[in-house]
């Protein structure tokens, strides 16, 4: 038997997040940076013999017909009719419903470690192709490094971003995707930007915005509640939420990143975490 792997599952920030139209099928068109931050849960993974998929620990009220990494181990299984199964064990740092990407980190994770582990011999494009039916944010975790996507968020362009420092602030409300997409006051009709356009700009933390978050801050007073505490600790700096919340964050010296985290207040949860390149996983020849 192979030594199980162990394997780091980073999350993401929206350093904007622009709605610019919805397709027929109801999926919403969309432009945005995705950067990795190194706020990570930890995947461990190890071979079965009798091809059962079975996840060692979790949440008990989420049925595996709806946990993403067990549907990740499954799709990859079903797809490279290999006769091997798995357990996989899931330490989450990430918080659920923050817009931080933790649910889709964690099963493209599964996909890239199973791809290794079981040999199924997939490349990173075919696993991009099967990570997309588990959720829009997942070819990007595949793809490895910070992009700028358009599409569903399928349509990933690498892009080169400075090191950063960000304050992330969970206010821990758990908000579901699907609800703010089915909003009326959502923006569905953004104007369109380039990658250029992004890349020019004088500030990356002043590019754009979220136009999720006008529609989150009516709906959830904790959210607007951060991003006011934000405005008034760091006036200079430009807090704006990550996906559809409900995390927010900002990009700040290091120094005073952490005097804030010390600064806040007990009904949230801080972290001070840095941009990353790459994500741990990567792996340019593959």
């Amino acid at each position: 038997m192979t030594k199980p792997l162990q394997l780091k599952a980073p999350a993401k920030v929206n350093r904007f997040l622009h709605i610019t139209g919805q397709r027929p099928d109801g999926y919403h068109l969309l432009q945005t940076v995705f950067q990795l931050i190194d706020l990570e849960d930890h995947v461990t993974i190890d071979c079965r013999l009798d091809g059962a998929i079975v996840r060692t620990n979790g949440p008990s009220n989420v049925k595996p017909d709806d946990d993403l990494v067990i549907r990740a181990a499954k799709l990859l299984k079903e797809t490279s009719q290999t006769p091997l199964g798995c357990n996989i064990h899931l330490e989450k740092n990430i918080p659920m419903g923050a817009g931080l990407g933790g649910g889709s980190s964690d099963a493209a994770t599964v996909l890239w470690g199973l791809n290794e582990l079981w040999n199924t011999g997939l490349t990173r494009q075919e696993l991009m192709n099967l990570g997309v039916r588990l959720g829009a944010d997942v070819p990007f975790f595949l793809l490895g490094q910070n992009a700028f996507a358009e599409g569903i968020g399928e349509i990933l362009h690498p892009i080169e971003l400075p090191e950063t420092t960000l304050l992330v602030i969970y206010p821990k409300v758990h908000i579901p995707t699907v609800d703010i997409f089915k909003s009326p006051d959502l923006t569905r009709n953004h104007p369109a930007v380039t990658m250029s356009d992004f890349i020019e700009s004088a500030n990356f933390d002043q590019f754009g915005s979220n136009d999720c978050e006008k529609v989150v801050v009516q709906k959830y007073q904790e959210v607007a509640a951060a991003l006011d505490w934000l405005h008034q600790k760091a006036p200079l700096s430009s807090p704006r939420m990550s996906g559809s919340g409900s995390s927010v964050f900002t990009a700040l010296e290091p120094n005073l990143a952490k005097i804030l985290l010390n600064q806040l207040p007990n009904q949230w949860i801080g972290f001070v975490v840095r941009g990353l390149h790459r994500h741990p996983s990567y792996n340019p020849s593959s």
